[in-house]
Order: structure tokens, then sequence, then C-alpha cells
């Protein structure tokens, strides 16, 4: 029903608008509200999406991923290392969803001899300076080859499960931290890095992503050993957990506490997939190398 004709509409409206200023919404509320929000379509395209699908949101989250290192690496405005890296990302995730791992080798190759040669014949005068040269390099290692391998991944037999599995051991994980570091912790773990993290909250890590595996296989994958998942439950959220710090690391770096807004309560996209950017070739290698 419109309200623009009634009487006093628009005072209710100036009335309740300080209230509303002095009652922000706290950062954990933002941050299930944006879970809800976004893990349901998460999980149908993983679920009920083609490859193709899903290989366009992993795109579509590497380039807002590379864009926001770009901004922490190299500041605002246009830069030649700020294409480098963006044409690298496409190129790799391009090719991983062709199924073309050697392609995408011979691309992260080739990307990283041009970016040292575009550095080496645009040094002019002063000669070349490699530390954009090596941040550039960074960016495309760290975050095209890595998130790859959710592609790679998916496109296993049973990918989809593996894909989940993942997911089950990042999130039991990262909760089962954030409530047991909330409540209990108190040694931090490394305050120069993350100061807020706790040994307890990675002891908690880690006993909620080892249940949070064991449980996901006794529901789909009960014909494989226990003890694969216990590895893949410990190993996986020290490396997820690893992950998580070496972003830390770079936005400590870079003098930001968020690599960006995008997602309210959560920071940034790299703030959310920092820990799965490690913990995906770590699955797929294991499921690959040994589970098989």
């Amino acid at each position: 029903m419109a309200t623009e004709g009634f009487p006093f509409a628009g005072a209710r409206r100036e009335a309740a608008a300080p209230l509303m200023r002095t009652m922000p919404m706290s950062p954990h509320v933002k941050r299930w509200i944006t879970g809800v929000i976004a893990v349901p379509l998460l999980f149908w395209i993983i679920a009920y999406g083609t490859e193709w699908l899903f290989a366009a949101l992993i795109v579509a989250a590497t380039l807002v991923g590379v864009a926001e290192y770009n901004r922490m690496a190299f500041g605002e405005g246009l830069r030649r290392e700020k294409i480098e890296t963006m044409a690298a990302a496409v190129a790799i995730l391009l090719a991983a969803a062709a199924g073309q791992t050697a392609l995408m080798l011979a691309i992260i190759s080739v990307a990283v001899m041009a970016v040292l040669i575009l550095n080496l014949l645009g040094g002019g005068e002063q000669g070349p300076d490699m530390v954009p040269a090596g941040r550039a390099i960074l960016g495309i290692l760290y975050i095209p080859l890595l998130m790859a391998h959710f592609i790679l991944l998916r496109s296993v037999p049973q990918g989809v499960l593996w894909i989940f599995l993942l997911l089950v051991v990042a999130f039991s994980g990262d909760t089962a931290a954030y409530y047991v570091g909330r409540n209990l912790g108190k040694a931090k773990l490394l305050p120069k890095v993350s100061p807020g993290k706790t040994v307890e909250g990675t002891i908690g890590l880690v006993v909620g992503s080892t249940a949070g595996a064991l449980i996901f296989r006794q529901l789909f994958f009960p014909g494989l050993p226990v003890a694969h998942f216990a590895v893949l439950g410990v190993v996986g959220s020290i490396v997820g957990q690893l992950g998580d710090l070496c972003e830390s690391a770079l936005k400590r770096a870079a003098g930001v506490k968020d690599s960006g807004k995008l997602l309210p309560g959560h920071g940034g996209i790299l703030d959310r997939l920092d820990c799965l950017m490690f913990m995906a070739p770590f699955v797929y290698y294991y499921q690959a190398l040994i589970v098989r």
C-alpha cells in the first residue's frame, strides 16, 4: 500500500531515521545474513549447475579476488600489472574449464615470462623495478592457479561430492573456531599476523573440520576408509588456516583490514576464499593420488 499520500508518513520516516542510525547492525548479524543469502545459491550451482556454470562462478569469484589483490598490491588506478594478472586469470581458468591441464600450465609459464619481459622492456632509464613484477607474478600464482583447482575437482568422478566435502570441512571448522575462540580463546596464535586468532580457536577448527569430514563420509562415502577423511579433516583444516593467515599477512602488508567490502560481515571475496584456495589443491591431489 502506498503511503506517500498519508498524513505524517514522511514525519514517521524522519522520526525513525535517528533510531535506525543509533541501532547499527552488528558484524555477527551481517555475517549470518550474507550466509543465508549466498550459501543456498552456491549450493544450488554446485549441485545442479552444469560444469560450465560452476566454472563461470569460479571465474567471477577469481576476477573479483584478483581485483582486490591488485588494489592491495598496486593501489588505485590503472596499471600494466593489473591487466596482466586479469588476463592471465581468465586464460588459466578457461583452460581448466576445458579440461586442458597442459594448456593451463603453458599459460602460467608464458604469463610469468611475459610479466618479466614486459617489466624488463618497460624499465626506462632507471632500469626495471622487479618489485611490481614480483607482485604481479604472485597475483597470478596465488589466486587463479589455486582457484583453478575448484574447476579441476568438480570434473573428477563424484566431483560434486568432493566439492561439498571441501566446503563442509571449511565451514564446520570455521564455525567451531569462531565460537570456541570467542568463548574460550586466550592464547594468541600469531598476533603479529592475525590478532584475533587463538590456539583454542585453532583446536576448535581442527575438531570441527574433522567431525564434519567424518559425518560427510558416513553419509556420502561409506565405502571409503575412515582414515582418509580423518586426514582430510585434520590436514585440510590446518592447510586452510595457513591460507587464512597468509591472506592476513598480505592485508597487513597493504595496511588494510579487509580485502574488500563486497560481502557484508565478511569483507571481500579473498576474505572468504583465503582458506578455500589452499584447501582446494590439497583435496584435489589427495583424492587423485592417494584415495584412488
